[in-house]
């Protein structure tokens, strides 16, 4: 994976209010960038309609929004670590009961135009105005309020008129904020504004050139900055000042030239000092600019797919990832205890061999001993100390030697059949567990319904009929010369792909010796390209993802075989060819565009 993906994957995002900011810590999301964004959705959304309200996951509304003679989807996030506001291309699945927010906003604001989008000063809050008609057919003028900051983000719903809450998608109570309550009914107010200036208003430049001739450390001055102007970013500060320091122009000059660059953005994707992932609206002189976008949106999809989609698995995925986890411990306890068993019991036949030597030497054994030494004839004579019990006659102790190897040859052959099961049950949750890993959130109910299924989840719906299990369908892509390839992301679409949908003659392929998706070609003589693109979906969509020079297996569909009662997504085949390849998102996402 290049550096760029690894970054992305693994830097954090955290947003806090005020100054108070935890060191090391990206603030990109902050007053300067919303007034950027602020402007960017100006230009796209004023006077557009609102057609659709929809909450895909949870604190998290879209707007599809009719403007320009396009459709925009508008994404409010209140999400506590990727709170933000932008227009969205990804895509996004309904749940199937609206929320009482949602309903609410569909009832007030659906159809309704979008007249005014404004920052409060330059704080992370973005108002958007509608005009609306009430219950009464009359014109009234209506406020979503998105306050970004972090786990105190919110949406609320305000009538403009007289700052009354029609509704918040977090309700906060008195008991919670003793501030301002944001609840129905309430008035709203502002968050508690901070004792500093707008940079993008009067700002007196004496003062600021005292402050950078009184540090000349970068650091120190970018900290006296965030005290001094509203709305900066740590990231923001440090290049300010920066800037600042940089010889040439006056203070004034190097301040407003900075400003006005927010102006007219590029949006820009980079690493700071510490090699951490971030964005910002144009390319910082601190930072490494990695890459630039038309929009910032679409900076902020490419830069958030990754965390946003882990996040949202998490969240929605928390119940199929803790049963997971309970059965993977709980079987792997059991293995541990069966073959400890096992390793108790492998001794059987000595009990069998003790039984047979003293029924052959009845005549020698004396009633009441408790040991007796004996040749044993199993091994060339040499004598064998047989523990006795004194109150059983020679051959009844014999009895006890035999049923005793009886007991225990039955005891072996259940535990290796019990250690079988539970192998195969690691091996069937670690397969579910590496496809949680690489879900999308839609992929979710899938794997849910197979557990439900399995009877790993209760199952708490009223329908006692057994109805036809509805499966999602598989991911498609096209390979450079035009061939469809198909991808299952579960098992009951690894199975419904596999075993139902292709034609025998079509390619599978799948990573070797490792859980990962069913890929099938729909082609019955793909050429070496398609196989190998095909691999390197296999080898992406697999536990291998992160790894080089994956060995993949394909095999006409003819050869896969489903055993006789084995779990979903459980196949054998025979006959395979093999080919190596590395996985790669690029290619991936390249195949993605040439649907």
């Amino acid at each position: 994976m290049s550096k760029y993906n690894l970054l992305q994957e693994n830097g954090l995002i955290v947003y806090t209010r005020g100054t108070n900011r935890k060191r090391g810590y990206n603030m990109s999301f902050d007053g300067s960038f919303t007034h950027s964004m602020t402007k960017e959705l100006k230009s796209e959304l004023l006077n557009g309609r609102v057609t659709k309200v929809n909450e895909p996951y949870l604190n998290e509304i879209i707007l599809t929004v009719r403007s320009n003679s396009k459709n925009y989807q508008v994404l409010l996030s209140a999400n506590p670590s990727y709170a933000r506001v932008q227009t969205t291309k990804v895509p996004f699945v309904n749940p199937k009961v609206p929320s009482n927010f949602v309903m609410t906003l569909r009832k007030h604001i659906q159809g309704s135009f979008i007249t005014k989008i404004h920052q409060v000063d330059n704080d992370r809050i973005i108002h958007f105005h509608f005009n609306s008609r009430n219950e009464l057919g009359d014109m009234e003028e209506l406020v979503i309020v998105i306050e970004i900051m972090a786990r105190h983000s919110n949406i609320v719903l305000v009538e403009a008129r007289n700052s009354n809450i029609i509704d918040a998608v977090k309700r906060i109570g008195s008991d919670k904020n003793r501030y301002r309550t944001l609840l129905p009914g309430s008035k709203y107010i502002n968050p508690p504004k901070q004792d500093s200036v707008n940079p993008f208003g009067e700002v007196e430049f004496s003062k600021l050139k005292s402050l950078e001739q009184s540090f000349p450390n970068v650091n120190v001055l970018s900290i006296e900055l965030r005290k001094m102007f509203q709305g900066l970013g740590k990231d923001t500060s440090l290049a300010l000042a920066d800037a600042l320091h940089a010889t040439g122009s006056t203070i004034e000059s190097k301040f407003k030239s900075f400003f006005e660059k927010f102006n007219n953005a590029k949006a820009t994707i980079a690493t700071d000092e510490n090699e951490k992932l971030v964005f910002s609206a144009f390319p910082f002189a601190t930072e490494k600019s990695l890459k630039q976008f038309d929009t910032l949106s679409e900076m902020l999809d490419e830069y958030f797919q990754v965390k946003v989609k882990r996040e949202r698995v998490r969240e929605q995925g928390s119940q199929l990832i803790q049963v997971t986890k309970n059965e993977l411990k709980k079987n792997r306890n059991k293995l541990r205890k069966l073959e400890r068993s096992l390793d108790e019991n492998k001794h059987s036949d000595d009990y069998r061999i003790k039984g047979e030597v003293l029924m052959t030497y009845l005549h020698k054994v004396k009633p009441g001993d408790k040991t007796v030494k004996l040749d044993n004839f199993y091994d060339d004579n040499h004598q064998i100390e047989i523990k006795l019990k004194p109150s059983l006659s020679p051959s009844a102790n014999a009895q006890w030697y035999f049923k005793q190897y009886q007991k225990k040859k039955n005891s072996l052959k259940y535990l290796n059949e019990q250690i079988e099961k539970t192998t195969e049950e690691i091996n069937y949750f670690e397969n579910i567990e590496a496809q949680i890993q690489i879900a999308n959130p839609e992929d979710l109910f899938d794997i849910k319904t197979e557990l439900k299924s399995g009877g790993y989840i209760r199952d708490h719906s009223k329908a006692k009929k057994k109805t036809r299990i509805k499966v999602s369908k598989p991911e498609k892509f096209i390979s450079s010369d035009g061939t469809t390839i198909l991808v299952g992301k579960n098992n009951l679409q690894n199975d419904q792909l596999t075993l139902k949908t292709a034609d025998k003659r079509d390619i599978w392929l799948h990573a070797q010796k490792i859980h990962g998706s069913h890929v099938i070609i729909r082609n019955f003589d793909p050429s070496e390209q398609t196989i190998v693109e095909a691999a390197e979906l296999a080898a992406y969509f697999s536990k291998a993802r992160d790894s080089a020079n994956v060995p993949v297996d394909y095999d006409p569909v003819k050869r896969v075989k489903k055993p006789n009662g084995g779990k979903p997504g459980l196949v054998h085949y025979t006959g395979q060819k093999t080919v190596f390849v590395t996985p790669s998102k690029e290619i991936v996402e390249q195949l993605r565009e040439n649907k």
